[in-house]
């Protein structure tokens, strides 16, 4: 319809050419301003239909984000996941700590102690190597506090990954650091080559050490 109008309205405009300079009736004037308004009727009637979409698309935009923003439980990964993360961590640095200096001291014992008598010496031998060994089993406590650990960072890694799939913006690429501090201490880090300690299959390897300094 629109193009009929279009038509009808360059029709109209070049028989108005062709009548330059001669008297134009007020019905062909007419004529052209009824054309001229139902072409732009149309036009803007065409145009709110683009602006509507638009604005249907973004409206669907804002309610998935809003969807999952609500999946991602913001409030629960900062009030109790992340704590008691924190809180793992902290038993577990404070059971090896006290795993390691019980070790210490029955290996010192055992190295200051008097060897004249064998028997004594080998009775406090076994004492010390049953503290050792009953020290030594808090690898399972802090092995079931480690997985605790990885379970939450997992749990966070999953919502944060379909969050960023989901709404975030394609095609763009997002800044390579959180703030300027995060920045410095990756620039420090690397500066002062901070990589230690590495993991097995990570780190280079000694030959390869000794090959670089032969």
């Amino acid at each position: 319809m629109a193009r009929v109008k279009t038509q009808q309205l360059e029709s109209l405009i070049e028989c108005l050419h062709q009548k330059k300079g001669e008297d134009v009736s007020l019905a062909d004037v007419l004529s052209l301003a009824e054309i001229t308004a139902k072409s732009l009727h149309v036009f803007f009637e065409a145009m709110d239909t683009a602006i509507y979409r638009e604005m249907h698309e973004i409206a669907g935009y804002i309610e998935r984000m809003r969807g999952e923003i609500g999946a991602l439980r913001v409030d629960e990964i900062k009030q109790n996941r992340i704590p008691a993360a924190g809180h793992e961590l902290s038993a577990i640095v404070k059971a090896t700590e006290g795993a390691t200096n019980t070790i210490m001291e029955c290996a010192e014992t055992l190295m200051a102690a008097d060897t004249s008598d064998p028997a004594t010496f080998q009775a406090l031998v076994q004492d010390k190597m049953l503290v050792i060994f009953e020290a030594c089993s808090f690898q399972d406590i802090t092995g079931q506090r480690i997985a605790k650990v990885i379970e939450t960072l997992q749990n966070i890694e999953s919502r944060v990954s379909r969050f960023a799939s989901v709404v975030g913006p394609t095609g763009v690429e997002a800044p390579a650091f959180a703030s300027d501090e995060e920045r410095a201490r990756a620039e420090r880090k690397e500066r002062l080559l901070l990589n230690g300690p590495q993991l097995d299959g990570y780190a280079i390897d000694q030959k390869a050490v000794d090959d670089m300094f032969k």
